[in-house]
């Protein structure tokens, strides 16, 4: 069995039956390596060499989770959660709880989508949102697979569409151009408009499955224990902050400046730090309380970043082995001139790479030099060739253990650990996004 395959799947089996995620990255790391011809010491190498490049997703992660257990000192989430709660009225009907549940679904799905070009600043925001409306949903009985559902639609969708924020940097700086680097010798152009006409399709197979998880899935009340989220992560022998009017306004300045730094410097580090800062000035906490701070905060993203530190050297070493290139080409020997199974098997291909990446921006260099050349050979249009090698590079955020798309909605659902990442993160996104991409992206090039 080709080495990327097997790895991949050793991975999600262990993660499936709820081992440790980085546990099972690890060791699908070292399965894959060996199978695919390195030694123990190069495979380690490989790994090693690859885990620098998530580090400062983890540091950021980790300063991030430290300004949400600051903000949680502040009041802000039981005063959010009471004024949303009052919305439901003194005698709560059903007719009211859903409308408050829609309203709800609706403002994070609009805020996730705007995280990506009106305001990008990607995951940044779900550490400081998300975890003070935790009481609201636990009150609702919200079933939070359905949130992390619309987390993650609005994290991906539109930078697939969209040519604007991340989209600009997807569509035309990384996908734009390594399509036409790779088909330029084959004579093959692709123009900047073709690319969201194209990924309209697979897209629009997204918003399906969103639609299927918000009013089928998982529209039934779910019960989670009420717990005090503002006393989740305060150290013993360190009370909260009561609220106070300086508290809650730094507050509310404070998640300004943080997410308006880290668009401005793109540092989601600096950001942090600096609404740390201010919330220290609003007396939310004392200075001398901020390892405290820290140490709570990194307790809470901890299993986060070393996720992403752990996918890094994955990565790594799946590309070290060489097979991803062999994955490719041996499926295709397979398919004759059959060009609905060439389709098929390329996205088949694409899901397989990306799971084990987790990152549709990292992935499109390695597979657009494969996937171009085959998609001309087998005489697919430019539009057909820009769905194929967009949908495929896009499988792996939708649903993937190792992709800050599930893994930004984990860190902000699971504050009071009642929230899986396999079961109630990656394994929902999965059903309903990355099969209908597969489905709509398969369409979509057979009819463009």
């Amino acid at each position: 069995m080709n080495a990327v395959i097997l790895a991949v799947l050793v991975m999600v089996a262990l993660s499936l039956v709820r081992v440790s995620v980085v546990f099972a990255l690890v060791v699908g790391a070292l399965v894959g390596g060996l199978v695919g011809g390195l030694s123990l010491e190069q495979t380690l190498d490989a790994f090693n060499e690859g885990v620098g490049g998530g580090a400062q997703v983890a540091l950021a992660y980790a300063t991030l989770g430290a300004f949400a257990v600051a903000i949680s000192r502040s009041g802000l989430p039981d005063m959010l959660a009471n004024r949303l709660i009052t919305l439901l009225g003194k005698e709560t009907t059903a007719a009211q709880q859903a409308r408050v549940k829609m309203l709800l679904l609706t403002a994070v799905l609009l805020v996730a989508i705007s995280s990506q070009n009106a305001i990008p600043v990607h995951i940044a925001f779900i550490p400081v949102l998300i975890p003070p409306l935790l009481t609201v949903m636990n009150r609702l009985k919200l079933d939070r697979r359905a949130v992390a559902c619309a987390l993650t639609f609005g994290l991906t969708a539109p930078y697939m569409l969209l040519p604007v924020g991340f989209g600009a940097i997807f569509l035309n700086d990384i996908l734009l151009a390594n399509l036409n680097s790779a088909g330029e010798p084959l004579g093959l152009e692709i123009t900047r408009g073709m690319v969201p006409m194209a990924m309209a399709i697979p897209v629009g197979g997204m918003a399906l499955g969103l639609i299927v998880a918000l009013f089928w899935s998982y529209r039934r009340p779910r019960e989670y224990q009420a717990q005090d989220i503002a006393n989740a992560n305060v150290t013993e022998g360190h009370a909260p902050a009561q609220p106070h009017m300086l508290g809650l306004v730094m507050s509310g300045v404070a998640i300004v400046a943080a997410l308006g730094l880290q668009l401005y410097s793109g540092s989601m580090i600096l950001g942090g730090l600096v609404g740390i800062g201010l919330l220290s000035m609003g007396g939310i906490f004392k200075w001398r309380e901020a390892d405290d701070l820290f140490t709570s905060g990194m307790r809470m993203m901890a299993l986060i970043g070393f996720i992403m530190i752990s996918a890094a050297g994955f990565a790594e070493v799946m590309k070290t082995t060489g097979e991803i290139d062999a994955l490719v080409s041996g499926a295709f020997a397979l398919f004759g001139d059959n060009r609905g199974l060439a389709a098929l098997v390329m996205l088949l291909v694409g899901l397989f790479i990306t799971l084990g990446i987790g990152s549709s921006f990292s992935t499109i260099p390695i597979i657009a030099a494969i996937f171009v050349p085959l998609a001309v050979q087998f005489g697919f249009s430019p539009m057909a060739t820009v769905v194929l090698v967009g949908t495929a590079a896009a499988l792996g955020d939708a649903g993937s253990p190792a992709s800050d798309s599930t893994l930004g909605p984990t860190s902000g659902l699971n504050v009071d650990r009642q929230h899986d990442h396999m079961w109630d993160s990656v394994v929902p996104t999965f059903l309903h996004y990355n099969i209908p991409l597969v489905g709509f992206g398969w369409l979509a090039a057979m009819m463009l």
